[in-house]
């Protein structure tokens, strides 16, 4: 008699004490949890012991390097990716579990969202059904690519969607969205970098605006009321932000400046 699937279960975190209570206690089910901290300095990796012994420091350079460096470090037979602020419901828990032991099953799987945002179940913008890279997937047949945000990746195998959603809870207040905002628009630097295009004001309130238009009005987040705005506009600022950051990098324009003799006009 052939034994049954193990499945890893892997959390990246930094500074998620609010949040990675939930996500462990989720996923107890699980045959190893394993949590990649990136030297939290709150209390991320005395809550994550609570629930595994495996936790691991992985500096950060880049999430797409940061969950490669994770995948090996597992043993399961299956992985199941999740992110601080995501909660396995037992109902996806129990189709993740039904999948595995099917042996027609294909090598990893789109995992269906819900997300919880300004004291709502979203259901437009954009956010339901959510989807990120491959959430369940058979250990060795996917790698990541080494983007520094927004990392896609390689798969070996056939590729197959999950029907019962998990849940997230991507921010606790708006200071936290602006907070995200802030570093991921930095952190999306790099791509616009790599594109070699000079940046300008036009180009930075065109996709902005483009962004907004998206999620608000074409994934009829107008639906979702005031959630529905802010997730639309906080597109807007990430999007502009990213491409202002490209031309202050390019600009120098935080160093400091020549003195002339006289600042009068």
């Amino acid at each position: 008699m052939n034994a049954r699937p193990r499945v890893s279960v892997y959390l990246i975190a930094f500074n998620e004490a609010d949040k990675i209570e939930a996500a462990l206690k989720s996923v107890t089910w699980a045959d190893e949890i394993v949590v990649a901290d990136s030297n939290s300095t709150d209390a991320t990796v005395e809550i994550a012991r609570r629930y595994t012994e495996r936790v691991i420091q992985v500096p950060f350079e880049g999430f797409g390097r940061l969950r490669n460096d994770v995948l090996d470090q597992l043993t399961g037979d299956w992985v199941f990716s999740l992110d601080a602020d995501e909660r396995c419901t037992a109902a996806a828990a129990d189709e993740i579990r039904r999948v595995i032991q099917d042996p027609q099953a294909a090598d990893a799987y789109l995992v269906p969202r819900r997300n919880y945002f300004f004291g709502r179940w979203i259901a437009h913008s954009g956010w339901y059904p959510d989807y990120r890279q491959p959430q369940l997937f058979r250990r060795g047949r996917l790698r990541y690519t080494e983007d520094a945000v927004h990392e896609t990746y390689v798969l070996d195998g056939r590729l197959g969607t999950l029907q019962e959603p998990i849940a997230q809870v991507p921010f606790r207040d708006l200071a936290q969205v602006l907070h995200k905002m802030q570093r991921y628009s930095t952190l999306g630097v790099e791509r616009l970098q790599k594109k070699g295009k000079a940046p300008s004001m036009a180009a930075a309130l065109a996709h902005g605006a483009a962004a907004f238009l998206r999620h608000y009005v074409f994934r009829a987040g107008f639906l979702d009321g005031w959630a529905g705005f802010v997730i639309a506009f906080s597109n807007f600022e990430g999007t502009f932000y990213r491409y202002a950051k490209h031309y202050e990098r390019l600009a120098a324009a935080g160093s400091e400046p020549p003195l002339p003799q006289s600042l009068k006009r």
